[in-house]
């Protein structure tokens, strides 16, 4: 498969993944269920590790309830109390059994409402009530819009189906049960975010300073050329390696992305996601392939290795020395592949996820500021649409929906930067998708470009204050994450007008905003026109 083409067909789908916080979300708002004086807690995910006649069994994960006292964020100062079975289960009625002090009550849903049956529980002198839940998931425990006697002195959790009737099937085989209750508080930054920016951040800056550097040795090598007067101009623009965006292929990439985007909400399965996997190892193995062979390259032990070529069939003239790490970029992805659900597997799919956006990067291209604004605005609204508008359309945030790989069996898309968070109780990983590193990159790469043609230094160009802007963008993206209690955030909202303001502002107050909008790169003196000596001369 030719490079330009794996790449670019690859680049729409990683462009069309979000950005988005997750796994161990602790805190949710939820302005529409009702909340009143006595009834006004924010839902917060709750541990309840278990011991089975004293041996320590499985933790297990519920949600608190709008009513009712807070529980303790510290494991240390939770009580570790036994478990006791309601009768009636469903806790409807006056229990036929008191509780000794310190038990918590296992319950029903049933059909009564959740503060019923948690002053039920009071009243007997339970310590917390569990209420288990009808369906696998976890609900949302609220007050009834005509319920009053929410002066409620124990804490309600609710489990999930599977975790309820376990821990019941126990008690009734005479199995004493141990339970605490306690909801950590997430880090307010966790270091994982911190890498997380730094990879992005250098991810665009590696790619940047290798796409400036070709585009100089190309120009380069078209000054020599056109003094020298050779044929072979021509011949090198038709054989150039760079694809250019215009402005209605940067139109195209949101309704292509979103298209995408619709196909993988409604297609999302266990077979689905394994077709993601191909999709990303092969644009991973090219992307690997590419920043070897140019590294590799670098050294003279290897230079001429990458200049000697052999036929393949079906490929044609193959370079040695990209013949040399092929095996190795393929069993490397096919290894990530088979293993991808270990725990460190992360680690190598970021070294493929960063490989293929420096390539991608090194390949696709904007000729010019206005390609570049037209395709950031669009990117902006796309990301806007999907993350936030569409749960009006599809009742759930569509990108939401397939960054988690809900219905899946996965633990996300793999076209994803993540790093585990170290320090968080929850666990979970800070992810970014490729597509806010690939398409503000488009645009910081050009402004480096541009600065190397026109030979501006780092103060007086437009690269560092793209590539500050970014940064800042993206830090913003996370501060607005964590004021939002995790709830997962579009990173393009808040770096595009970081982004392209600074750029175009700059541009504008320099004077250069007509030749970044329009020519993409400055004046240059034709090598071979030669100045005519003047008459007086």
């Amino acid at each position: 498969m030719d490079i330009r083409t794996a790449v670019c067909v690859v680049a729409v789908v990683l462009a069309s993944c979000p950005w988005l916080g997750f796994a161990g979300d602790i805190v949710h708002q939820d302005d529409v269920a009702p909340r009143r004086p006595g009834c006004d807690n924010n839902f917060v995910l709750v541990k309840v590790p278990t011991w089975v006649d004293d041996v320590v069994d499985i933790e297990y994960v519920g949600v608190g309830a709008r009513f009712g006292p807070t529980l303790e964020s510290k494991e240390k100062h939770a009580n570790r109390s036994r478990l006791a079975l309601a009768d009636p289960p469903d806790f409807c009625s006056t229990p036929k059994n008191k509780f000794t002090a310190g038990e918590v009550v296992v319950v029903h849903r049933g059909n009564c409402s959740f503060v019923t049956k948690a002053n039920i529980a009071d009243e007997a002198g339970a310590s917390a009530i569990l209420i288990i839940n009808n369906q696998t998931e976890l609900f949302k425990m609220v007050c009834e819009p005509d319920e009053t006697d929410l002066i409620i002195g124990i804490p309600a959790v609710m489990l999930p189906q599977d975790a309820g009737a376990s821990l019941e099937n126990h008690i009734k085989n005479k199995s004493v049960v141990h339970v605490q209750l306690y909801s950590p508080q997430r880090p307010l930054v966790d270091v994982a975010e911190v890498f997380l920016w730094l990879m992005a951040v250098g991810t665009i800056l590696c790619a940047s300073y290798w796409s400036a550097w070709s585009a100089r040795e190309a120009a380069t090598e078209q000054d020599k050329l056109l003094k020298d007067g050779s044929d072979d101009y021509l011949n090198m623009e038709g054989r150039s390696s760079v694809v250019n965006i215009n402005t209605t292929s940067a139109i195209l990439f949101v309704v292509i992305a979103s298209c995408f985007l619709v196909m993988l909400y409604k297609l999302m399965s266990y077979w689905f996601i394994e077709v993601l996997v191909v999709l990303f190892c092969i644009g991973g193995v090219e992307g690997l392939q590419t920043c070897l062979v140019a590294l590799l390259s670098s050294f003279r032990w290897f230079h001429r290795a990458g200049e000697t070529y052999v036929k393949v069939p079906f490929f044609g003239a193959v370079p040695y020395l990209t013949l040399g790490v092929s095996p190795f970029c393929i069993a490397f992805a096919v290894v990530w592949a088979v293993y991808r659900r270990v725990s460190f597997a992360w680690i190598g799919q970021d070294i493929l996820g960063i490989a293929l956006i420096i390539t991608v990067l090194q390949i696709v291209q904007v000729p010019n500021l206005k390609v570049g604004t037209v395709l950031l605005s669009c990117a902006f609204l796309y990301d806007i649409f999907w993350v936030f508008v569409s749960k009006w359309w599809f009742k759930e945030s569509v990108m939401i929906v397939v960054a988690r790989g809900d219905k899946s069996g996965e633990d996300g898309i793999p076209m994803l930067l993540k790093i585990p968070r170290m320090f968080d109780p929850w666990g979970g990983y800070s992810v970014i998708g490729f597509g806010d590193i690939i398409l503000p990159g488009l645009v910081v790469a050009f402004s480096l470009r541009y600065d190397w043609l026109a030979n501006k230094s780092l103060r007086t160009g437009y690269f560092l204050w793209a590539m500050t802007a970014y940064g800042l963008g993206l830090l913003i993206t996370y501060v607005a994450l964590n004021m939002m209690d995790g709830h997962g955030q579009p990173a393009l909202l808040y770096i595009v007008p970081f982004t392209l303001g600074t750029f175009l502002t700059l541009g504008k107050k320099r004077g250069d905003l007509k030749t970044l909008w329009m020519r993409g790169e400055p004046e240059r003196p034709c090598p071979h026109v030669r100045l005519q000596p003047t008459e007086s001369q």
